[in-house]
């Protein structure tokens, strides 16, 4: 591969102002009337800058981002998600033994497959780095790591060999791993030289060889990373444990996905993908007496097993005081008393409704949750944010809830759902709101099950890393 097959050669863009600035590199300098303005159109030879004056640097750079990835003294290594090599620069090629030839096209590990010795983990280890970086989008630092590499021209020979290790994602615009930069630095010689230090002198593998103080320190830091990153290993299991048993808490606690009673209503449940952000965010589904069908959402601040337990409580709660009530302004006043008796329940916010199919009607309430949203058989979308109070245990909660009442015609369609679905960070959530009645907009005419799945394709694209939020969702055809 030439420097200009590289990613980001030369037809990358660079950072360009005025083509013709190096002809007039010689030109009077333009009077500029006010030294704090600046005028593109004035190209200027600037002076040195000086603290106590502002100063307008007119620069011309053109960067050649296949050189500056050649030129880096760090082997680094290009890989596509499905860890195909995409590329590697010239420190890389030197340090592996291995042409570009060797290297692109093919997959990282049938290029480096592990030694066949029975204590070899030096590709499993990577391997569960790159699969961490994948599910997260986030950097993975590996600790010390030994990777025996085979020969190149003595097939099935190992070579003992030592490296640190950076993988680090590249993502698009909607957080999706597109491309992995896996930087290397052996450390063999130095792994070797440690050893040699510290045999007993006298023995058979006696050896002279002393470090200096630096490099001492430097080799027992490596030591100490090895105990690290088995320490890593085990609190990482022990998270996947924890995330494991919230994520099966709550989906004990929660009707099933499935409901072959209500074939006019459709629900679904994402867990958050990272391994301590499993939230606190439930469903209901309750036929009531007549023609009364009881939905509601909630959503529990906090994460893990303790947000899980919460949610269980409320979620318990607040089904009985609907099937109490009747009435969902009653129902959440009920439960915002009982939010003060419950620890870790402040701020919770639930949004209960009452879905009346004799009046074709649907009483609300929202305890600081996001709106509900009803598409019309016409397809113009309405957001009930009528009846918006505090969330749980957030104010004086002796005083009654708001309720609204919205008419509907045969055919709509009633979602509700958790902030999940709309928020993202950085981003006002009108943002997301508008995403969410747009796509309701476009598919309201689909029944209850595709129309779910059409709404979260939608807010919820699937990136390699998952979502950063547990997302609950329930669409009801009325």
């Amino acid at each position: 591969m030439s420097d200009s097959d590289a990613p980001g050669g030369r037809e990358s863009p660079g950072i360009r102002t005025d083509p013709d600035v190096e002809a007039d590199a010689d030109a009077e300098p333009i009077a500029d009337p006010d030294p704090n303005i600046t005028h593109p159109s004035s190209r200027t030879r600037s002076p040195p800058p000086s603290p106590d004056v502002d100063v307008n640097i007119d620069i011309d750079i053109d960067i050649d981002f296949a050189k500056v990835f050649q030129a880096l003294p760090s082997p680094v290594m290009l890989l596509a998600p499905d860890l195909t090599i995409l590329g590697a620069n010239r420190a890389y090629v030197q340090i592996s033994g291995r042409g570009l030839d060797e290297l692109v096209g093919r997959f990282l590990f049938d290029v480096f497959p592990d030694s066949p010795s029975d204590d070899a983990t030096g590709a499993r280890t990577l391997r569960r780095s790159l699969e961490r970086l994948l599910a997260t989008g986030e950097r993975d630092t590996m600790a010390l790591q030994k990777y025996d590499v085979e020969v190149t021209d003595r097939p099935g020979v190992f070579e003992e060999r030592y490296w640190s290790t950076v993988n680090i994602p590249v993502l698009d615009a909607e957080g999706r791993v597109t491309l992995i930069a896996h930087r290397v630095e052996e450390v063999t010689a130095l792994v070797r030289a440690r050893e040699a230090a510290t045999r007993t002198p006298g023995t058979q593998h006696a050896s002279p060889t002393t470090l200096s103080q630096e490099d001492a320190m430097t080799a027992d830091l490596l030591t100490r990373s090895q105990e690290l990153q088995e320490l890593n290993e085990e609190l990482r299991k022990a998270h996947a444990r924890t995330h494991e048993v919230a994520v099966t808490l709550q989906r004990a606690m929660l009707p099933g996905t499935t409901l072959p009673r209500h074939d006019f209503a459709a629900v679904r449940y994402q867990p958050a993908a990272s391994f301590l952000n499993v939230c606190g965010d439930w469903y209901d589904l309750i036929d009531l007496d007549g023609d009364l069908l009881a939905a509601a959402v909630g959503d529990v601040v906090g994460h893990g097993l303790e947000a899980a337990g919460v949610m269980g409580q409320l979620r318990s709660a607040l089904s009985a005081a609907i099937r109490a009530t009747g009435r969902p302004a009653d129902a959440l006043t009920t439960l915002a008393q009982h939010a003060h008796t419950v620890e870790g329940a402040l701020a919770t916010t639930a949004v209960q409704a009452v879905i009346d199919r004799a009046a074709h009607t649907v009483p609300y309430s929202c305890a600081g949750h996001p709106p509900p949203l009803l598409a019309h058989p016409d397809g113009t979308v309405e957001l009930l944010d009528t009846a918006t109070d505090p969330p749980l245990a957030a104010s004086d909660d002796t005083i009654p809830r708001t309720q609204a009442t919205v008419s509907y015609t045969p055919g709509a369609t009633l979602v509700l759902y958790t902030d999940g679905l709309i928020e993202r960070r950085g981003e006002d959530i009108d943002h997301g709101l508008h995403r969410l009645a747009h796509s309701l907009e476009r598919h309201h005419t689909l029944p209850p099950e595709p129309l779910a799945d059409a709404i979260l394709t939608d807010l919820v694209p699937a990136p390699r890393r998952g979502p950063d939020d547990d997302t609950a969702l329930v669409v009801i055809r009325l």
